[in-house]
């Protein structure tokens, strides 16, 4: 039986709102570390908070060869467009109060490292938020990074290998990718400008 592309739209966008539901009933407070991969060496890391080591290096995730589109500039990226450098993910939603107060802090960091070491990426992973809207957003609150709608199958993808929470955006979900392609997931609540430069600073050193 043939399935037309609305169809197969629609079941697609039915899927991450049933992610998005099950995410908010989810009581998990920090990432879970997956698998039987231990730890390396650097999530002795000092800063607060802590990053949880969630996928192995230097294998890249399938999620990371997923095109999107940053709404700011119009242009396709691939997060495996920046291996070698460290990778600041967000998921988020325009509605989202705390997701303002998170995007502001991560505003901040920007003015500390460089472009050639670090990239921030903030993912709209709501099913009901567009383009459109989403720049709309961008460009009320001048945010000026890779901010981009989460394709389907990467708000999947988070929320069965690393937690469901990642499509919550209330929570304040961030990763950390380091320039080998190890995922780390940080402990969800707001995190602060100092917090999180601290807990960049020796992901940026190596």
């Amino acid at each position: 039986m043939r399935i037309s592309s609305r169809n197969s739209q629609a079941a697609a966008t039915l899927l991450a709102a049933l992610l998005i539901v099950a995410a908010c009933s989810a009581g998990a407070t920090t990432p879970a570390a997956l698998g039987s991969a231990e730890p390396s060496a650097s999530s002795a890391l000092s800063g607060d908070p802590v990053p949880i080591y969630v996928a192995a290096s230097p294998t890249d995730p399938s999620w990371f060869g997923v095109s999107m589109t940053d709404v700011n500039s119009g242009q396709a990226f691939r997060i495996s467009d920046f291996r070698g450098k460290v990778v600041l993910i967000e998921t988020m939603a325009t509605w989202c109060p705390t997701c303002q107060g998170e995007m502001a802090q991560v505003q901040q960091l920007h003015s500390f490292f460089s472009d050639t070491d670090f990239v921030s990426v903030s993912l709209d992973v709501d099913p009901n938020e567009d383009a459109t809207v989403l720049k709309k957003f961008t460009v009320k609150n001048n945010y000026l990074w890779r901010v981009a709608v989460a394709p389907t199958e990467v708000g999947a993808f988070m929320a069965k290998n690393y937690d469901v929470n990642y499509l919550n955006p209330p929570e304040q979900p961030m990763l950390i990718i380091d320039r080998t392609g190890g995922v780390w997931g940080l402990p969800f609540g707001i995190k602060s400008i100092d917090s999180l430069k601290k807990t960049l600073d020796p992901y940026i050193a190596q």
